[in-house]
């Protein structure tokens, strides 16, 4: 049985993966959200039933990353070292922080630390280097830009 955190947990998981997409092959949000609603959430991929994920909080997290983009890549870069520029960031961790600080910026009913817990445990199921430190780094600069 999945439980509310976990499948919100999930969420984030194909949201993160919806707006990698998004980037790398240029689908549009409605479309993206379609193709995961019709063919990702729980449906039997070989003989295995895929984790539910709450699906309301998966399309709010990319339309409200999509959305608010302009404001959310802002909070990023604020954070960054100087000289850095978004699009030198691995697609993937973009995504992370993307999704991470929409959160931030837009569900205050979502504690921070919960935020940032999730987010650093997507990044670690991702990378095994540095990634997962960097995530929690900037993610801890933006809660305390927007949440203080």
């Amino acid at each position: 049985m999945t439980t509310p955190r976990h499948a919100r947990s999930v969420a984030r998981l194909a949201a993160v993966q919806a707006l990698y997409q998004m980037e790398v092959s240029s689908t549009g949000v409605e479309a993206v959200i379609r193709e995961f609603t019709e063919h990702r959430f729980d449906r039997d991929v070989e003989g295995m039933t895929l984790a539910a994920a709450d699906e309301a909080f998966f399309a709010e997290l990319v339309r409200g990353v999509v959305a608010h983009q302009r404001q959310v890549d802002s909070a990023i870069v604020k954070r960054l070292a100087e000289n850095w520029r978004l699009e030198r960031l691995d697609a993937t961790v973009r995504a992370i922080l993307r999704a991470g600080v929409f959160e931030l910026e837009h569900r205050p009913d979502i504690p921070t630390e919960v935020v940032i817990d999730e987010y650093v445990e997507l990044a670690k199921s991702f990378f095994d280097g540095p990634e997962p430190g960097f995530v929690n780094g900037a993610l801890d600069g933006v809660a305390q830009d927007v949440r203080a």
